[in-house]
C-alpha cells in the first residue's frame, strides 16, 4: 500500500529559481494588485440572494464601489449598526454589519414601494475622498 503525499499548508511554497536565470524580471502592473483587491473583497461578502439580484438587475461594482461599500459598512459598525441600508449613488444594499454580509442589492428601478423594514441604520456611501480632507472639515 502506498501512503498519500502530504504537505503542510501553513508553509509557503516558493517557486524554484535558478541562480543563472536569463529570464527578465517581471514588473508590477499599474493599479491595485490582486492581493489588495482580494483582501478588500474578503472583508465584505455577498449572499447568494444578493449575487442573484445583482446579476438579474445588472448591478456591477467596480473596485471603487466595493471600497465605498466596505467603508460604509465600517462606519455602520463603529456606530453600532446591525442591519443597515447602505445608499450608494442610485443603488441600495441591505447589509448584515456583524457578518459583513450583503443580503440584497437593488437599483432605483427595482426598489418596490421604497419601504425598507428590519433595518436599524442608514449609511450613505459617499464617493472616495482623501482622509486628510475629511479630517479637516468642520462639521
Amino acid at each position: 500500500m502506498v501512503d498519500p503525499i502530504r504537505f503542510n499548508p501553513a508553509q509557503p511554497i516558493k517557486p524554484v529559481q535558478s541562480q543563472n536565470s536569463n529570464q527578465p524580471k517581471t514588473t508590477k502592473a499599474s493599479g491595485p494588485d490582486f492581493a489588495d483587491t482580494l483582501a478588500q473583497v474578503q472583508n465584505l461578502r455577498f449572499s447568494n440572494h444578493a449575487q442573484k439580484r445583482m446579476e438579474v438587475r445588472d448591478i456591477n461594482l467596480s473596485d471603487d464601489g466595493i471600497a465605498r461599500l466596505t467603508n460604509a459598512v465600517e462606519k455602520a459598525d463603529k456606530r453600532g449598526g446591525k442591519e443597515s441600508l447602505v445608499m450608494m449613488d442610485n443603488l441600495a444594499f441591505i447589509v448584515n454589519i456583524k457578518d459583513r454580509l450583503v443580503i440584497t442589492a437593488m437599483d432605483s428601478d427595482n426598489r418596490g414601494e421604497g419601504v425598507f423594514t428590519k433595518i436599524d441604520s442608514v449609511v450613505f456611501a459617499d464617493p472616495s475622498t482623501s482622509e486628510e480632507s475629511a479630517d479637516n472639515k468642520n462639521i
